[in-house]
């Protein structure tokens, strides 16, 4: 036996894990996927019970149920749950090195940034307005941010959260006497 053998454990223990939380996303009871596999409920309850030894037949015909591949129903469950060390989050010097923009969403989620953004004092910041139908929202963490939208200015302290529409011309300053953050988020606002 070599080092890539899976063990027969670890594959029965996949298959259940995989087939049963693919099962409860679809919104399916064991009765419904067995049916729509052709599969006795039994046999389905034994494969995600990790006991069963189930045919190839019976694994082609629950894939195909769930519109699955093979691969995915035997492989190990994926945790949804992922922590980023601080020194692993992207970050941008921007403002000739004065400001400092960390990207904090791992995983693209079309329609939304977060942005922290973190700014010696006197730093100032150009806003890239985003793209029509966003909104931003602005939460001073620390310090003090002047934040100006279409030529109108607005002063945060700690604890304030600037809300405006993400397509405006906008710039951040720091007109504080300390270094100030802000988390900025951006959405696309649905249409009503």
């Amino acid at each position: 036996m070599g080092s890539m053998t899976v063990s027969y454990d670890v594959l029965a223990k996949n298959l259940a894990a995989q087939t049963t939380e693919l099962r409860k996303k679809r919104g399916l009871t064991q009765a419904a996927l067995a049916k729509l596999a052709g599969i006795p409920r039994s046999t389905l309850a034994s494969m995600e019970s990790g006991m069963g030894n189930p045919s190839l037949v019976n694994l082609a015909s629950v894939c195909a149920a769930l519109q699955v591949s093979f691969e995915e129903l035997l492989a190990t469950p994926r945790s949804q749950t992922k922590l980023i060390p601080k020194n692993e989050i992207p970050a941008t010097k921007k403002a000739r090195g004065n400001v400092l923009v960390y990207k904090l969403l791992p995983d693209p989620i079309p329609g939304m940034a977060i942005d922290r953004m973190e700014f010696e004092v006197g730093a100032r910041l150009g806003g890239v307005p985003h793209s029509a139908g966003t909104k931003e929202y602005l939460h001073c963490v620390q310090g003090e941010l002047t934040v100006v939208v279409s030529g109108e200015s607005f002063t945060l302290k700690a604890g304030d959260v600037l809300a405006f529409p993400g397509d405006s011309a906008h710039n951040y300053v720091n007109t504080g006497s300390g270094r100030a953050i802000g988390l900025s988020v951006v959405t696309l606002t649905p249409k009503l």
